[in-house]
């Protein structure tokens, strides 16, 4: 049994080095996708564009970031990840740059709705998730996804408060093509997580990597051929569960969305600096951080649908608790922490969830089905925010209607047939 131990030790390193590259790229990546709502007054000042056309524009690029993701994933699964995170490191730096030049809602649609965004996707959630998962043992992945959503949070923290402070100081453009370098930041960390989908790292430690992630041991089952994509795809979409955890994804890409875009707007309009928008942002940032990490911690000892029940509750009750209280700077950074919490706790059950029901051979695609449907909802939350505002000069309905779909969502994840987490098997050292 000792001569086991080097190897058991290499692939320690090697799941401590995938986890943490992937992460690094999480921080990057969700750092210059989650402060685009700080140039949407600065773009309507020097362009002149209506707050919807600039609210359109960035509804379009939270779509096309989930549907980039499915997109990736696939391509991901079939070609392997670092020609992937190579072209939207490039794209998200492309898109960027070309932003400055976009005087038209059109030529915005395209450089920050499309470009931009599509590169994102492809550096986001599906396809890091994907690639980690093939690398870790079954155990380790729920708390994987958490340690790569909380790098997430952290660029959010980061970035928030450093973009706004660029932005005063030299103006959005210069902003903007920090953001650019920044993206191109994520190359160097591309290496650890090359590989094909069909050749997963972890296949000695993890046999049945196609059957779901929490299968027993591979005995008959591991010599049960496993499913091609398409087959995967049909087994998917005629499953309840996944249905029900995909609508409810909706929920959550509609409440970031709206609050990514518009929450500069709101402190706006309560006669705040936008200090206290970049402040709130970082503090969801900070928050999140350990809400990811405990998330995912918890994913692995009890059912992740409950988890996701209590996280849509509790933004709920975050909403509620904002509208009764004064507009102040403490009300919002109050209220920023409340929400950091459940901000992106959503992603490593939902993910967990997945690979639960499906397994981790197909990972990427599946969740990256299920972000087309964040993202779906995002569009709607970036979109009529800004009409909205236009409408009724203020958010009022915009509130009222994500604390009804984070209701909404909390029970529509009871029904999902989840399997009951595995508990860890000690081995005999004796």
């Amino acid at each position: 049994m000792n001569s086991l131990q080097p190897d058991v030790t290499v692939a320690a390193r090697r799941s401590l080095v995938v986890v943490a590259t992937a992460s690094a790229i999480m921080l990057i990546v969700t750092g210059v996708r989650q402060t685009t709502g700080l140039f949407v007054a600065p773009i309507h000042e020097a362009t002149g564009m209506s707050l919807v056309s600039i609210s359109l524009a960035l509804a379009i690029g939270q779509f096309m970031w989930g549907a980039a993701q499915s997109v990736f994933g696939v391509l991901a699964d079939r070609y392997g990840s670092a020609l992937v995170l190579l072209t939207g490191a490039l794209l998200l730096a492309a898109g960027n740059v070309i932003t400055t030049f976009s005087t038209t809602p059109w030529m915005l649609i395209v450089s920050f709705g499309v470009l931009a965004a599509a590169g994102a996707g492809a550096g986001s959630f599906s396809v890091l998730i994907g690639a980690t998962a093939r690398q870790l043992a079954p155990e380790q992945r729920a708390f994987g996804a958490g340690i790569i959503n909380a790098g997430g949070s952290v660029g959010q923290m980061i970035f928030a408060p450093l973009v706004q402070a660029v932005i005063s100081a030299s103006g959005w453009v210069v902003a903007m093509y920090a953001l650019a370098a920044a993206s191109l930041a994520t190359i160097p960390f591309i290496r650890p997580l090359a590989g094909k989908g069909g050749e997963p790292a972890r296949a000695a430690l993890d046999p049945n990597s196609s059957a779901p992630a929490n299968a027993a041991a591979p005995t008959v089952a591991a010599q049960t051929p496993p499913l091609g994509l398409r087959a995967q795809l049909r087994a998917a979409l005629r499953d309840r569960g996944y249905w029900l955890l995909t609508i409810g994804f909706f929920t959550c890409g509609f409440h970031i969305a709206f609050l990514v875009t518009h929450l500069p707007g709101e402190v706006g309009l309560c006669g705040l600096p936008p200090s206290v928008a970049a402040t709130s942002l970082a503090i969801i940032g900070l928050a999140n951080v350990g809400g990811s990490l405990a998330s995912g911690w918890l994913g692995n000892v009890v059912r992740m649908k409950w988890l996701l029940f209590w996280v849509y509750l509790l933004r709920a009750a975050a909403i509620a608790l904002y509208l009764s209280l004064p507009r102040t700077p403490t009300t919002f950074y109050v209220f920023a922490a409340l929400l950091g919490v459940t901000w992106l706790s959503t992603v490593p059950p939902t993910a967990g969830i997945v690979g639960k029901l499906f397994g981790v051979r197909y990972l990427a695609t599946l969740f990256g089905l299920t972000m087309l449907s964040h993202q779906l909802g995002a569009f709607f939350g970036a979109w009529l925010g800004g009409v909205a505002r236009v409408a009724f000069g203020d958010y009022n309905w915009m509130w009222y209607a994500d604390m009804t779909l984070a209701l909404l969502a909390a029970v529509i994840n009871l029904p999902i047939r989840e399997p009951a987490p595995v508990p860890r098997i000690r081995l005999a050292t004796a």
